[in-house]
């Protein structure tokens, strides 16, 4: 079996304007993804997805990793995976370089999945649970005339949905991170689980200064509250509130999480499988995390590509540590409005009381819809 064809899929959907919302550092009008597809010789063929810019990574795959890979056996994956890193090393550890190797990646796993017929999981001997619990992300900023009402609203939706986890975007500025977590907590009681997100909006010290206010409110963790570079503020944040700090999905590779884990920076890692360096990388940086005795939170942000991956990692992540009722792993699930996490993939996920059954299918387990992908195709 032989690598034969590769080609990228850059797709945009427009939202409407009642469909727009905000995190800490931009608006969202529209919808954009990456998709890869890998064909072998016997017709075998695998999808992947990068997170991040479209454009660059279809353009890294194409010029960069696509010669390397036709011709190569796809089950070759770990060789493929270093010699694609070691190309770009020299000018992109971090980054689309690497966003767009998470891609390829995932699509090698995809094919050898479907040539042993078994899912990912079962290749590596790793399936420690059939489903997971899904926590909802959206309680995005809106643009409706009551903001705080319209996420509270949501936010009740989403507990009689059966989430019993949820995640709230903050970080535009502390009166309304504060009021709007309060609001929120109010509404859906102390038994929902709360976690907030700042995008990396701050610094050190308003960031402790949004923790302090938070604490009473028995927040689950407080995910990326300054900018991923900054490894020392997160140890001395981490040292002076009780909330949870977690990152990860702007961090890269193994040795990225080596330094943020050996530092005792972060309560929780959140390696995404689509940035990170694809299941490959995101296996190792789940057992790098279990040898610290870290918890490792997957992020997920994307289309039903990138929620096949997940749920495939998550499957693989160790309790930790083991016990007769250890904290188990979470699938992050988006709520906003994304076209392509509904109906890019015809298998979709299974989403019942708050859980998802992880797929026992040959691969990632999806099977693309191809009016979607040529439909909503950009042009490269």
């Amino acid at each position: 079996m032989r690598i034969k064809r590769i080609e990228t899929y850059v797709l945009r959907v427009e939202l409407s304007n009642g469909e727009a919302f905000a995190y800490s550092q931009s608006w969202y009008d529209s919808r954009t993804a990456m998709v890869v597809e890998i064909e072998c010789d016997d017709g075998t063929t695998g999808f992947g997805e990068a997170f991040g810019p479209p454009f660059v990574n279809a353009a890294t795959i194409e010029s960069v990793y696509k010669p390397i890979l036709v011709g190569r056996d796809p089950l070759d994956r770990d060789a493929l995976w270093l010699e694609m890193y070691n190309r770009l090393r020299d000018h992109g550890r971090k980054g689309s370089v690497i966003e767009a190797l998470s891609a390829v990646d995932i699509a090698l796993w995809d094919i050898a999945g479907k040539h042993f017929g078994a899912p990912v999981c079962s290749l590596l001997g790793r399936r420690y649970r059939d489903r997971v619990e899904a926590y909802a992300t959206g309680l995005y900023r809106k643009r409706a005339p009551d903001n705080t009402a319209a996420l509270v609203k949501e936010a009740r939706g989403y507990a009689s949905a059966g989430f019993r986890t949820m995640k709230v975007k903050i970080g535009f500025g502390f009166d309304y991170d504060l009021e709007v977590t309060r609001a929120i907590r109010e509404a859906v009681g102390s038994e929902v689980r709360l976690a907030v997100d700042a995008n990396h909006a701050y610094d050190v010290a308003a960031a402790l200064k949004v923790c302090r206010a938070l604490e009473p409110l028995g927040i689950e963790w407080f995910e990326e509250p300054i900018v991923p570079e900054e490894l020392e503020g997160f140890r001395q944040l981490r040292a002076r509130t009780s909330i949870p700090i977690a990152t990860g999905e702007a961090e890269f590779t193994r040795w990225g999480f080596r330094d943020l884990i050996s530092a005792r920076a972060v309560d929780i890692v959140q390696p995404d499988a689509c940035v990170v360096g694809g299941l490959t990388e995101a296996i190792r940086v789940a057992d790098l995390a279990d040898a610290w005795h870290v918890r490792c939170l997957p992020h997920v942000w994307g289309t039903g590509v990138a929620i096949a991956a997940a749920l495939q990692l998550l499957a693989m992540i160790p309790p930790c540590p083991p016990s007769l009722y250890p904290i188990e792993p979470m699938l992050e699930l988006d709520r906003t409005s994304n076209l392509f996490r509904e109906e890019l993939n015809t298998r979709g996920y299974d989403l019942q009381n708050g859980f998802v059954a992880i797929s026992a299918r040959p691969g990632i387990g999806v099977e693309i819809n191809r009016r979607i992908l040529e439909k909503y195709r950009v042009s490269t």
